[in-house]
């Protein structure tokens, strides 16, 4: 029996309404994975009553193989700890407060005639942010263990938990979903408003580009999460995010799927995903693994599979 088509979008009423934009996104520039490989291997977050089961082969022997039900997930979720929570509210208070500070004497020195650069500069610092937030996905997924001192339980920890359970993103609030991203722009906010604190005006000028660059980039990369959390929400999602999945301003739900279909080990870049489709052409994340393990001798993933491993 034939497989059914994936839909475009579940929240899109009428399949025709953006019938190019899907089949570029689905057809064109995503080919890395079938529809057969998405329904059996990755779980179906659009289906509220299949969060816990495979789409195609029903798991009565073991334990579920997704979903807040799986062992590993529940394990996972529980080593969430104050400590950690404390850090991430600190980490977004500062955060936001250097962002406000900051775009305000970003308004106050902008001027018109460099407007051409200031968007070119913007446009880069999207894409280097969707490129960081690739190298890091694929760095905490596919090396390291949660039994490493302090990066283990505190940073690797989500991701471990994010893949057995997709859909626990969804259910962590702002501060949660959020936290470590702001904590990484804090330096480079933090430098930025010294610049504008310290400098002469000519040099605030001289300047003005590249910290465009790095406000984008910064905005994004603190951002990135929640945008990845919104790739995984279904349902009750704002117009607006849904317009700008549609139309790829950001990461789209089917484009992620892609990277959930087990093991796992492709589609990395989860703020706009422009990058994942050349960089899969390329075979970037393949290339470095094989170098790595060849020379290390470490397996991939070996970490994230043992957790998936715990069904019952």
């Amino acid at each position: 029996m034939a497989l059914p088509p994936l839909s475009c979008s579940p929240l899109v009423k009428d399949d025709l309404v953006y019938p190019l934009t899907c089949h570029v996104a689905n057809n064109l520039l995503a080919p890395v994975k079938s529809q057969r490989d998405i329904l059996e291997n990755s779980m179906l977050e659009d289906d509220p009553n299949g969060n816990c089961a495979g789409a195609v082969v029903p798991q009565v022997t073991v334990g579920p193989r997704w979903g807040p039900q799986h062992r590993g997930a529940q394990e996972l979720a529980n080593l969430y700890s104050t400590g950690k929570r404390t850090q991430e509210c600190i980490c977004v208070g500062i955060c936001l407060t250097l962002m406000a500070v900051n775009f305000a004497f970003i308004l106050f020195y902008i001027r018109l005639e460099q407007l051409s650069t200031i968007l070119v500069a913007a446009f880069c610092g999207i894409v280097t942010a969707d490129f960081g937030s690739g190298l890091v996905h694929w760095l905490a997924d596919t090396w390291g263990s949660i039994e490493l001192p302090v990066i283990g339980k505190n940073f690797l920890r989500p991701f471990r938990e994010h893949h057995i359970d997709p859909t626990s993103i969804t259910r962590h609030d702002f501060i949660e979903t959020n936290g470590d991203n702001f904590m990484v722009t804090v330096p480079f906010l933090a430098r930025m408003l010294w610049d504008f604190l310290t400098l002469s005006k000519e040099d605030v000028q001289n300047k003005f580009p590249w910290n465009c660059y790095v406000f984008l980039l910064a905005i994004f990369v603190a951002m990135t999460n929640q945008i990845h959390k919104w790739s995984h929400t279904y349902f009750g999602l704002p117009s607006w995010v849904v317009f700008l999945q549609e139309y790829r301003i950001i990461l789209p739900r089917r484009h992620h799927r892609i990277h959930h279909v087990a093991p796992h080990e492709t589609y990395f870049c989860i703020t706009t995903g422009w990058l994942n489709w050349p960089l899969e052409k390329m075979r970037f994340w393949s290339a470095l693994e094989t170098v790595i393990e060849l020379t290390t001798g470490v397996k991939p993933r070996a970490d994230d599979l043992k957790w998936a491993q715990k069904r019952t």
